[in-house]
């Protein structure tokens, strides 16, 4: 006597094979990339009272239809807000695009979003450089980080949000 077992094994593999010779089986396919990444850069590591460092933020569309509009802010993380003797500002701000690059608006921590432009095609990224100045008289020895979140709206009537994303620290050294 046969084993059910054996019988409804067979029906499965059976029904299995056929699902993989007609393509209606599940694939595993490669993940997808995040339809937008932010990145964040600064040319230098270090800085010194009296010194000038430049931290860019990087929106780069990986979808393949256009991002409409773009909300962004920049604020310090708590540790930075916690030295009294630290004294920073955002001293100028510039927008690069494929276009090239053009003043913007926005500069110290606040809301970014109308830097990027009307839309970021597929493929294509929009750059975000701030100039932080460290004063004269600063205290020494601290880290300055930020911190960003970031929303997009995207062609096809889909969103996304994202952060807190971190910023490079600085390192602030006595000179």
């Amino acid at each position: 006597m046969r084993s059910p077992l054996m019988r409804h094994l067979g029906l499965t593999t059976a029904l299995g094979l056929l699902l993989a010779v007609f393509g209606l089986a599940p694939s595993a396919g490669a993940a997808e990339p995040a339809p937008a990444t932010l990145t964040f850069s600064s040319d230098s590591a270090t800085t010194t009272p009296g010194g000038t460092v430049n931290l860019s933020m990087t929106l780069t569309n990986n979808a393949g239809y256009d991002i409409w509009f773009v909300h962004q802010t920049i604020d310090p993380t708590w540790l930075t807000t916690q030295r009294p003797d630290l004294k920073y500002s955002f001293t100028s701000c510039a927008l690069t695009t494929a276009t090239g690059a053009t003043p913007c608006s926005g500069t110290g921590p606040a809301d970014l979003g109308a830097n990027y432009g009307t839309t970021v095609p597929p493929g294509q990224s929009r750059t975000v450089t701030l100039t932080l100045e460290v004063a004269a008289d600063s205290g020494c020895n601290g880290n300055i980080g930020f911190y960003s979140y970031f929303y997009a709206e995207f062609s096809d009537l889909t969103s996304i949000s994202g952060g807190p994303a971190y910023t490079p620290e600085t390192r602030v050294l006595c000179a």
